[in-house]
């Protein structure tokens, strides 16, 4: 995810561990050892770690039939990276953009590096539920497999908005999506397992349990934009979680998790130097990422054959991690799953006759 305004909190948090170690105020051995990790990129279980990026982890990919990819949010930063990425090793990419010259700049320069890439672009706004069911129905119109969908796309808001549903706007986009009985049948008709990859953050450890309402997250009173973010990433989770139980019930051949992709390098770091000694900003340089690091995680998740058959799971530089006790609590993920059909079916689909 690209640094915004929400991000500043996040990275004071590393600045202050950091000035704890450079003063000698070790937070926690353990503390000290994940940050060493992150710092000098140490591989894990996977092979992969921190500096690994989206090429280097999707070499050995094999693919032995086309594939094709549904990527929200491709047309900038790790998106259109994991679209270049994933074209490049044979993947047909739809891209669902609100902005269609932005998608048609990201699909040439693709198709520069990799010109028999195949690009489909098709109209969307994920704020609008009935634009998002228009995207389907266009989608579905072409007749294609569904094998990949990375739900990339996502969006902050400083102050309180609400889509054309009258949802908390940064809910309605980082939640919502369909496609799902497309890509049981394509898993069912290929043998080929349809993977699902809900880009979240590492943020959603923020949330506290008395915090978590649905009806607060679609009509927050005291709104608050990195909180309102914060419980969109840990819904994805929970999502993720959810719909893995219920497609393992199916024995659907479908798998689906979330990825943390790390704090990508922007302008903002350096924004804020004056704010910092010399040797916190360079310390807190090397934590973030680049884009095709950035990228790695949801790439290698979509890809790799070592994540086969592995579902119901939260990735971080490109290995397993833990998410938060919250993110796994099944029952919170079954009440917001029931919240979310009620939702759809009852508020936003039209009444029958």
């Amino acid at each position: 995810m690209d640094l915004d305004k929400f991000h500043r909190a996040f990275i004071y948090t590393w600045f202050s561990t950091i000035a704890a170690i450079l003063q000698f105020k070790i937070p926690s051995f353990a503390l000290m050892k994940a940050a060493l990790k992150y710092l000098v990129g140490i591989a894990g279980p996977s092979g992969f770690g921190s500096k690994s990026n989206a090429d280097q982890v999707t070499q050995h990919s094999s693919i032995n039939s086309q594939l094709t990819a549904i990527i929200t949010g491709a047309t900038s930063g790790i998106g259109a990276e994991t679209a270049r990425v994933l074209a490049k090793r044979g993947v047909r990419i739809v891209i669902p953009a609100r902005d269609l010259k932005k998608a048609a700049i990201v699909k040439e320069s693709i198709q520069k590096e990799s010109p028999m890439a195949e690009i489909i672009l098709l109209e969307i706004d994920l704020s609008s539920f009935a634009s998002i069911q228009r995207f389907c129905a266009q989608f579905l119109s072409l007749g294609l497999p569904l094998h990949i969908l990375i739900n990339n796309a996502g969006k902050f808001s400083q102050k309180l908005e609400f889509s054309e549903d009258k949802i908390e706007m940064t809910f309605a986009t980082n939640y919502l999506e369909l496609l799902l009985e497309k890509m049981v049948e394509t898993a069912e008709a290929t043998g080929i397992q349809g993977r699902i990859v809900n880009v979240t953050s590492v943020v959603h450890n923020w949330v506290k349990r008395d915090q978590f309402r649905f009806c607060k997250l679609l009509n927050p009173k005291n709104y608050n934009g990195t909180r309102a973010y914060a419980q969109s990433k840990l819904a994805n989770i929970l999502h993720a979680k959810e719909l893995s139980r219920q497609l393992k019930a199916r024995n659907a051949n479908v798998a689906i998790n979330a990825v943390h992709p790390g704090i990508v390098k922007t302008g903002i770091i350096r924004d804020h130097k004056g704010f910092i000694t010399d040797s916190l900003y360079f310390m807190a340089s090397k934590l973030l990422k680049s884009t095709s690091q950035g990228a790695a995680t949801t790439c290698y998740v979509a890809l790799s054959p070592q994540t086969e058959g592995i579902s119901g799971k939260y990735f971080a530089d490109c290995n397993e991690s833990h998410c938060s006790v919250l993110a796994n609590d099944e029952t919170e993920a079954l009440k917001l799953w029931k919240g979310t059909r009620v939702l759809i079916h009852r508020r936003l689909l039209p009444p029958v006759g």
